[in-house]
């Protein structure tokens, strides 16, 4: 969905998976971009192509410190997403959640910006409700080894809506479900990144748990229409609104499709399954389609085709 007038749009995580190809969408549709990130998992590779934009602005910074810029619009994706890099330093991810909400809603406040908030499925915890409904208030272990990102994210969330009520702040958030495409980074210890690599390379394929467990995979393409969708839909839509494919595989059946896909002989091999990993997890997106007319188009199969491409010139 294009905006009806040019803005100088910040984007915080901008050369992280889903914040590079943010980046892109917004220059296509005429905006200014202002990419900030402090490269702790963001790849310069991302962004590389946008460089020589004219509309283009790149800035080394970490969220958890303030940012003084004059911006229209607020994108706030900073924060690792995937389990081995948020729990490599879990005080960190917590700051880059909790601190980074706070600077960048105070920067939203200073300079009136409608701001965005990347939140997550992982609000959810280990689901007793499924799908999962934004209504529902989840399961999350306050203490356990996810809980910085889990708990981070919960914390963002309360304080977006603490702004709105307390400083009438436009806000909008998004609970993002896993999201796969190009760009994702090679070694990020998700799901979909860590079964075509091991089939690309005809390594075993590690299946956590008996591989029974479920998720449900947006393409990457389909998940920053979603977003733009939010940002541009009337104030008083503010979220928490899903966004992600609802069609539900388990991982098995992820893994199967991906060795059948890449032509590899990897054979599945079992191993524990981690602390706190969630048994189920599939949207319920009625919100979505029905605030924002959204909802995804790009099929399991089709998307991970594009992915696997993406992979074979990176490893």
């Amino acid at each position: 969905m294009r905006y009806d007038r040019s803005r100088r749009i910040l984007v915080t995580g901008g050369a992280g998976f889903l914040g590079s190809h943010l980046c892109q969408r917004l220059l296509n549709d005429g905006h200014e971009v202002l990419c900030v990130d402090n490269f702790y998992t963001g790849l310069r590779s991302n962004i590389t192509p946008l460089l020589g934009h004219p509309r283009f602005e790149l800035k080394r910074h970490d969220v958890t410190f303030p940012l003084y810029v004059e911006v229209d619009e607020i994108y706030n994706l900073a924060c690792p997403a995937s389990p081995i890099h948020y729990q490599a330093d879990p005080v960190q991810t917590t700051k880059t959640n909790v601190l980074g909400a706070i600077n960048m809603l105070g920067l939203a406040k200073r300079t009136k910006a409608k701001i965005f908030q990347a939140s997550t499925s992982e609000v959810y915890g280990d689901p007793e409700v499924h799908p999962q409904t934004e209504n529902y208030w989840g399961r999350v272990n306050p203490i356990g080894f996810r809980s910085c990102y889990d708990e981070g994210k919960r914390c963002a969330e309360t304080l977006f809506f603490d702004y709105r009520r307390q400083h009438d702040l436009s806000i909008k958030v998004a609970r993002i479900f896993n999201t796969y495409g190009p760009r994702m980074h090679p070694n990020d210890g998700r799901v979909v990144s860590n079964v075509i690599v091991q089939a690309l390379r005809g390594e075993n394929i590690t299946i956590y748990g008996d591989g029974h467990q479920t998720r449900s995979f947006c393409y990457v393409d389909d998940l920053i229409d979603g977003f733009l969708n939010l940002m541009s839909s009337s104030d008083e839509i503010t979220g928490p609104i899903n966004l992600g494919n609802p069609a539900e595989f388990t991982i098995k059946e992820l893994a199967e499709i991906v060795v059948a896909l890449t032509g590899s002989s990897s054979q599945l091999e079992y191993q524990p399954l981690p602390p706190d990993d969630p048994r189920q997890r599939k949207p319920d997106i009625a919100k979505a389609e029905q605030y924002l007319g959204w909802s995804p188009k790009i099929g399991l199969r089709e998307g991970l085709h594009d992915t696997i491409a993406y992979f074979k010139t990176v490893i």
